[in-house]
This record gives C-alpha cells, sequence and structure tokens, in this order.
C-alpha cells in the first residue's frame, strides 16, 4: 500500500516546470545594456563623461569655471591615447559680462541626433546652464576614429533656452 502524497511534494512538480519555463523565455527576452555617466565639481572646474557612438569610449569634458573654457578629449581604443580633442570659449554663448561671476552647471545626456552628411556626429551632447544669465546651453561634437591625434575642433552651440522664461500656460 502507497502512502498519500504530501500537499508540498505535489507541487514540487510545478515549482521546477515553472523555474526551467522563466529560464527558457528570459533566454529570448531582450536586453538592455546599463550606461553609467559621470559629473563631478569642485569650486573652480567640472568634468563630464558624454556617448560619442556605437562601441567608442565616451568623451570626457572639463569646464574650467575661471577661464570659461570648455575642453574635451577622446581616447582611441586601440592606442590607448587621446585622438580628438575639442575646445570652446563659453563665455559668449551665455552673454556674459568680461566682468561677470559666472556660475556654470555641466551635465551629458542622450541626443541622438541625425546629420545630413558631413562628419560623423556623437550621440551625446553636452548640457551647460549658468545661473546668473538663467540660460542653458547644448553643445554636439562630431569625431572621427583615427590613431594618431587630431587638430582641437570647436564645439559647436546648436540649441539655447532660458531656463527663467518657461512658464505654465495659464
Amino acid at each position: 500500500m502507497t502512502a498519500p502524497m504530501s500537499p508540498s511534494a505535489s507541487k514540487m512538480p510545478w515549482l521546477v516546470a515553472g523555474l526551467c519555463l522563466g529560464l527558457a523565455l528570459s533566454s529570448f527576452w531582450p536586453t538592455e545594456q546599463v550606461q553609467a555617466r559621470g559629473t563631478d565639481r569642485n569650486d573652480k572646474f567640472a568634468i563630464t563623461t558624454a556617448t560619442t557612438g556605437f562601441q567608442n569610449p565616451d568623451t570626457i569634458f572639463v569646464l574650467d569655471f575661471l577661464t570659461g573654457r570648455l575642453v574635451g578629449a577622446l581616447l582611441n581604443q586601440q592606442t590607448a591615447t587621446f585622438t580628438n580633442f575639442y575646445f570652446r570659449s563659453i563665455a559668449a554663448d551665455f552673454g556674459l559680462d568680461p566682468t561677470a561671476k559666472p556660475q556654470f552647471v555641466i551635465i551629458s545626456g542622450d541626443g541622438n541626433l541625425t546629420t545630413r552628411g558631413g562628419p560623423q556626429t556623437s550621440t551625446g551632447v553636452v548640457y551647460i546652464g549658468e545661473l546668473t544669465t538663467g540660460k542653458v546651453v547644448v553643445y554636439r561634437y562630431p569625431f572621427r576614429i583615427s590613431t594618431k591625434p587630431m587638430p582641437p575642433l570647436t564645439l559647436e552651440p546648436f540649441a539655447f533656452f532660458s531656463f527663467r522664461d518657461v512658464a505654465p500656460a495659464e
């Protein structure tokens, strides 16, 4: 005479089947790559990274608060040296008075902008805000894969807005 199965023993095959089905389904589920960007600052400068493009290292940007100069560089994966360089004196982009004491913030984001001919443009953009003017300026940058250092390129501002002028509709 066989003993009746305990309730927990009769559920075990269903648990195992559910785990196997879940693992099988998860292998077909699309995955997303995790990305992290860093931004740091002190009272004299800020540093951030921005996405360059598919399977390329991020580009690093440094904003010098004392000079109002934004500089950047792209690391080449094959040579482990910086090969693309960028610069811009950003004070004029904000319409700053030369005697003003600007207060900048910087962060990068995904722009995924389309280009029509010309050099390849990064997928990332750099946002810079300035407190005394209340403006935000967005910069994009072209890049070319090269094993030799290239001449520095001027960053291009391409979009602006004043965060003090944005008001809700009444």
